[in-house]
């Protein structure tokens, strides 16, 4: 009977460091996310499947989001996940254009960075159709600084992404990690792997 509780406890106590491991390092160093959209193609498409590095900008405390050990900032060019402002029980994946200090403004879809033209090497386009700043500020934005501790993210399909030119900035605290790799990718429209972006890194 003894052997017996022993086996049993070393079991137990096997289940329960396996789990504190697991919840450490999705918490701490990297998780996996699925893309459920496609308001970072061509980059990300729907159904790639990421591991995000949660240690990259430094060490948070769980829930209270105060970061203890940190690291570095986000800068421009980061594809951050994010705990989404209008619904903190989702989370968004989107590319930071600006960072603290920085002054956007959007004019015909030009992205204007502290009064310059912004390299927007990621940016993709889908229509020709420009949208006036008085209806929504898709292709027009009036100039905007961005606060202490945030960032002005957007998704690399320009033309379809809700981000923050709708719902404002992101706070800094609130940023999950860097997407660093796709590690699997399905196409449920053709019902197949995406072999070729598998391994893909991410930039």
């Amino acid at each position: 009977m003894t052997k017996e509780k022993s086996k049993i406890q070393e079991y137990v106590e096997a289940i329960i460091l396996a789990i504190l491991i697991a919840f450490f390092i999705r918490t701490f160093v990297i998780q996996a996310f699925k893309i459920p959209s496609g308001s970072m193609k061509p980059t990300l498409l729907i159904g790639d499947h990421i591991l995000v590095n949660n240690f990259i900008y430094g060490v948070k405390v769980p829930y209270l989001r105060s970061t203890i050990l940190p690291f570095r900032e986000p800068k421009r060019g980061d594809i951050v996940v994010f705990i989404y402002p209008e619904d903190r029980s989702k989370d968004f994946i989107k590319r930071v254009v600006g960072v603290a200090g920085d002054t956007l403004e959007i004019r015909n879809k030009k992205i204007f960075l502290n009064g310059l033209p912004y390299d927007d090497k990621h940016g993709v386009y889908v229509d020709d159709f420009i949208i006036p700043g008085a209806i929504q500020p898709r292709d027009n934005f009036a100039p905007v600084t961005v606060p202490k501790e945030s960032l002005f993210v957007m998704g690399d399909n320009r033309d379809q992404s809700y981000d923050s030119r709708f719902w404002g900035f992101v706070e800094q605290k609130d940023v999950m990690g860097k997407a660093m790799v796709i590690y699997w990718s399905w196409n449920r429209e053709a019902f197949g792997v995406r072999w070729s972006r598998l391994g893909k890194i991410l930039r």
